[in-house]
């Protein structure tokens, strides 16, 4: 087992050092890409369309958010299954205070997707052929004002497939839960860059309609549970490179309690698996030897401490890992600071969530992962459904 430990403990320190140039990357990439945002005077006209189920905290304000870019030419669509959803009282009042044009398009119940790509679908169909961009939001963000034209600007290259980013979310309240799923998300958040790996968020993505009815992205639609999974899919097939955009991190306000917690990043890793089954795969490993290093570690200690052995050096080691973690959370932690410069105060106030608690997610990546072995169900906005594939999704429960 000793053995064993010291191989752990010499991968997890190459993987650490490999691991901190990859977050110097993301650093440098994050501040070239905020002295870059702006230059691009690229403005076409751009339909931004936001699914909306179900009433969430401070959804109205969210929502007001995608009325106010500092954008020329843009129009919403709002898109929601029926009128009697309690949320559909809010888009009219949105859509009374906004003075962009505002569309609430009534897309009906899904059948044999997700009720999130059925409403997409629908307000898709109502774009018409003057809107030369496509840009999908979701309604728990809330973008600043010059949000929506960085997002676009990398478009300005025809040869970009689509410009997308990612959440940044903040616990509303100190509680653990909010916490760590604010670090758990920040670790996805820093494995988008300049690489061809990338993927596409469905709150935040950008893509010119004529490459969305080139790629015939309806079709890929068609019996999927995840938009942007299916959206990446056809860009990667198509050789069409995706392009992350740091500067347009949006921030979330968040709040879990454990049970929702799960859900979330359950959710995450069985869609994963789905879609991506080399991501899933990937990160499983990665993250279990990190784990196993650490519980190897420590088990080593407790064993040679109770034969009276000497022990500490094997409780040092087991730090290795987890320091590594943490300096890699501060790089995050610098790197949104300067992203989200209005968020600074709040950044700084809770920068120990992001960088106290990054050892603690691989953990959690590791249940979610093996989690995804067990099940393809899944629960998002109060419906159940059960993934079959990629191309077939069947509602359980409503």
């Amino acid at each position: 087992m000793i053995t064993v430990f010291y191989l752990l403990v010499l991968e997890q320190i190459l993987q650490g050092l490999y691991s901190l140039w990859q977050g110097l990357n993301w650093l440098k990439t994050a501040r070239r890409r905020c002295l870059s945002a702006g230059s691009v005077l690229y403005a076409p006209r751009v339909a931004l369309i936001c699914p909306v189920r179900g009433m969430e905290q401070e959804l109205e304000t969210n929502l007001l958010s995608l009325t106010h870019f500092d954008y020329p030419q843009y129009e919403v669509f709002f898109a929601i299954a029926t009128a009697e959803d309690p949320a559909y009282r809010v888009l009219e009042r949105v859509a009374s205070a906004s003075k962009r044009p505002v569309h609430i398009i009534r897309a009906g119940r899904a059948l044999d997707c997700s009720d999130k790509v059925h409403n997409l679908t629908a307000a898709v169909g109502q774009v018409d052929e003057q809107f030369d961009v496509l840009v999908f939001a979701d309604s728990d963000g809330r973008p600043p004002r010059q949000w929506l034209s960085r997002l676009v600007a990398p478009l300005a290259d025809d040869t970009v497939g689509a410009a997308t980013t990612f959440r940044w979310l903040f616990p509303k309240r100190r509680e653990f839960w909010s916490a760590l799923a604010a670090a758990w998300s920040a670790s996805t958040a820093t494995y988008l860059g300049e690489r061809k790996r990338n993927f596409c968020w469905g709150g935040g993505t950008a893509i010119k309609r004529r490459r969305f009815d080139e790629l015939r992205i309806l079709n890929s639609w068609q019996g999927a549970a995840s938009d942007d999974y299916a959206l990446t899919r056809s860009l990667q097939n198509n050789g069409l490179p995706i392009v992350f955009a740091p500067e347009c991190l949006v921030p979330s306000p968040c709040t879990f309690a454990i049970r929702t917690f799960l859900e979330f990043t359950n959710r995450q890793l069985i869609i994963t698996r789905i879609y991506a089954r080399r991501l899933w795969f990937k990160a499983l490993v990665g993250h279990l030897f990190y784990c196993t290093t650490i519980l190897t570690g420590i088990t080593c200690w407790v064993i040679r401490s109770m034969m009276g052995l000497p022990s500490i050096e094997f409780l040092v080691l087991s730090l290795i890992p987890p320091m590594f973690a943490s300096v890699r959370g501060i790089l995050r932690l610098v790197a949104v600071l300067e992203l989200l410069p209005d968020r600074r105060e709040q950044l700084l106030n809770d920068g120990w969530v992001w960088v106290l608690l990054a050892p603690l997610v691989p953990f959690v990546y590791v249940y979610n992962s093996l989690a995804a072995v067990f099940t393809r169900k899944i629960t998002w906005r109060g419906i159940r459904y059960e993934l079959i594939s990629p191309f077939q999704t069947r509602i359980i429960a409503r």
